[in-house]
């Protein structure tokens, strides 16, 4: 999927305006943020049913055409469908590139499986949070933070200053003197 994603400004709102349009094949969605009003906005739906599927989509700035006019935003939140595949509404919140955005992405555990805590001590490498709450530069968001485990032992605890920063990402909680637990390492001790 590209970055791009057309999006028409709907002039009505409610319950029965919403039903009428996701029945159109649409997706209710806001835009907001950046010092400017919430604007309700439409978006196709089969665009953002399988958008929202890939992790890359949360954490890359994507360019809303709004009946012609660009912006940047990011995905700031989004509903689904209890049991049915369908996308009930989506949160956009609008990127100035100049300022530092505070946004959540994942955390990826790397060389797990070549550490001693997995291949001599039947171990396990658990992920306490699939997510790290950060500031950025929005012109460089790394897809993943990155959590290498090649030295764990069993019974070790990582911490949010064991991951990979790239340049430019600090720790909201590390900011805050808080190196609150990210991962814990299971396994037999010898």
């Amino acid at each position: 999927m590209s970055n791009e994603i057309q999006a028409t400004i709907r002039s009505e709102q409610g319950t029965g305006a919403s039903r009428r349009l996701r029945k159109s094949g649409q997706v209710p969605a806001v835009v907001y943020g950046d010092k400017q009003e919430a604007q309700a906005i439409a978006v196709d739906h089969k665009e953002m049913f399988y958008a929202l599927e890939k992790e890359s989509f949360f954490n890359r700035i994507l360019t809303l055409n709004i009946d012609g006019k660009s912006q940047d935003v990011i995905v700031r939140d989004y509903q689904m469908h209890p049991f049915k595949r369908q996308v009930l509404h989506i949160d956009f919140q609008a990127v100035n590139s100049n300022e530092p955005l505070r946004m959540r992405l994942p955390v990826h555990i790397v060389n797990a499986e070549n550490s001693q805590a997995v291949k001599l001590q039947s171990g396990r490498v658990s992920l306490l949070s699939n997510t790290v709450d950060v500031i950025l530069d929005p012109k460089n968001i790394p897809e993943a933070l990155i959590l290498d485990c090649a030295n764990v032992q069993a019974g070790d605890i990582l911490h949010l200053s064991d991951i990979q920063y790239p340049e430019g990402v600090q720790s909201v909680a590390l900011k805050r003197d808080s190196n609150l637990a990210i991962a814990t390492v299971t396994g037999k001790k010898r």
